[in-house]
């Protein structure tokens, strides 16, 4: 394993670290119905927003939100996609904005080909 790839797993895991701390430090909210948090997540689910992809020739899906990531997913043109939040990244022809998406596997797709269906997600 090179020196690269066991700090991408290191901070991955840092990440869900902090993800389980948070989560079981937070308080429930009423009315919340997402207790299920099995890994066999229903990406149709209030929680999630939709997006339609609008790039020509699919999107590649990344590990982080910038071009330079790992390749970890794709998904092709017109494709309906679960979209969990929204964050600043790398900007891709002018927008900033990545969407982290709950489809199978969590990955970043740049939003300027993605387009929203309904409401815009909500900040991670």
């Amino acid at each position: 394993m090179s020196l690269r790839t066991a700090f991408i797993r290191l901070g991955i895991a840092a990440a869900g670290g902090a993800l389980a701390v948070g989560a079981a430090t937070s308080p429930a909210l009423a009315g919340d119905d997402w207790g299920d948090h099995d890994s066999s997540h229903d990406s149709s689910h209030p929680r999630y927003y939709k997006g339609r992809i609008s790039a020509p020739g699919g999107l590649n899906l990344r590990d982080k939100p910038t071009r330079s990531s790992s390749v970890i997913g794709f998904a092709e043109y017109g494709e309906v996609v679960s979209i969990f939040c929204k964050t600043p990244g790398q900007s891709v022809q002018g927008n900033p904005l990545w969407y982290l998406l709950a489809d199978g596997t969590w990955a970043w797709g740049a939003a300027r080909y993605i387009d929203n269906i309904g409401a815009s997600p909500r900040w991670c």
